[in-house]
């Protein structure tokens, strides 16, 4: 039997196993909390790595052009 784009096998499908009486998320539990922690260090990382980059990018950059980093002084 040869299978043709039409059939539908049931695969990629969601399947919830529990019933949805017993599979209930409050807002504000033990899980949310972690996740809102997780995201906010790891938002504070990026922030970190792109400050980072930013001071990175700009020593080269007054490196390589040795007057730009006094007329940007000036203008400050």
């Amino acid at each position: 039997m040869t299978s043709s784009s039409t059939d539908n096998d049931g695969q990629g499908m969601i399947v919830n196993p529990k019933p949805t009486g017993d599979n209930q998320d409050w807002d504000g539990d033990d899980a949310d909390r972690a996740d809102r922690l997780r995201f906010e260090e790891e938002q504070a990382m990026i922030r970190e790595q792109s400050e980072a980059h930013a001071a990175a990018k700009e020593a080269q950059h007054a490196a390589a052009e040795p007057g730009a980093a006094a007329d940007k002084e000036d203008r400050s």
